[in-house]
Formats: structure tokens, C-alpha cells, sequence
């Protein structure tokens, strides 16, 4: 599993011209899932994530987690996180998993996230044609890979 994590004032996602979610301060996450993955590799995103201390405490240091500032959270799946672009000019996205194995997982995901911050999280539509906007805080933004822990 490959993520983008960008810390937010504010997030939405638009289908067919109608707000699906929206978030206020918080994480927009965009999921790539790959053939490879597994039930452990969204658990230990989940931990990580709900862990992060990217946001401020009284002193301006980036020392606190999401939970400590009652943030939200805003998941998208995207599939191209796993575009392969050695050959060619048009990526390959043969490494991302098929919907029937990746669906089950992104809810999986979003479930657990559920879990760890102890609130509903806000979610794009799996495989929909979405309209992403967000304001990034900072700007802050991380990757994580499950295939590169250490």
C-alpha cells in the first residue's frame, strides 16, 4: 500500500458536480493498493498514521497527532500511486490491484482508520471519476509505502 499524506485546513471531494465529503483541519489521504497487499500492511498505515505528529502544539513544533487536535480525515483511493513509468511515456498500472481485491481493502482501511481516531473518516468513491481539492497546511506532505518500513 502506497499513501500521500497531506495535512489540511480544509479538503473536499466533488462527483458528478455534488460534494461527496468534506473535511475541516486534518488529513487528506490518497490509497494506492497493490496486488501484494494485505490486511497488515493497512494496519500498519493506520498506526502510523493516526500516530503522525505533524501538528503544532502551543510552541509552533510540529509535536502533536491528529486525535490531540480533534482533526478529520478525508480517504481517497487512487490507483495510480502504483503507476509504473520506466518505458515509454505512458504509465503502466499493471501493479495495482483489481477492484475485487482492492475494494475490500480500501474499506477495510478506512474502517480501521475509524478505529484509531475514534471517528467516522470521509471517503471518495472507489473507482468514480472524483474532483479532489484541498488546501494544504504548510505545506505538509508525506509518503508511506508498506514495501519500504524500515
Amino acid at each position: 500500500m502506497r499513501v500521500v499524506i497531506q495535512r489540511v485546513s480544509e479538503a473536499s471531494v466533488t462527483i458528478d458536480g455534488v460534494v461527496k465529503s468534506a473535511i475541516g483541519k486534518g488529513f487528506m489521504i490518497l490509497l494506492g493498493i497493490e496486488a501484494i497487499d494485505t490486511k497488515e500492511d493497512a494496519d500498519w498505515l493506520c498506526q502510523k498514521i493516526s500516530a503522525l505528529r505533524v501538528f503544532s502544539d502551543e510552541a509552533g513544533l510540529m509535536n502533536l497527532d491528529i486525535k490531540q487536535v480533534e482533526g478529520e480525515m478525508l480517504v481517497v483511493s487512487q490507483f495510480t500511486l502504483h503507476a509504473s513509468y520506466k518505458k515509454g511515456n505512458r504509465p503502466s498500472f499493471i501493479r495495482a490491484a483489481r477492484p475485487e481485491q482492492a475494494i475490500p481493502l480500501y474499506e477495510y482501511f478506512v474502517a480501521q482508520l475509524n478505529i484509531a481516531i475514534g471517528k467516522p473518516v470521509a471517503t471518495g468513491s472507489f473507482g468514480a471519476d472524483m474532483k479532489v481539492s484541498l488546501v494544504n497546511d504548510g505545506p505538509v506532505t508525506i509518503t508511506m509505502d508498506t514495501q519500504n518500513k524500515e
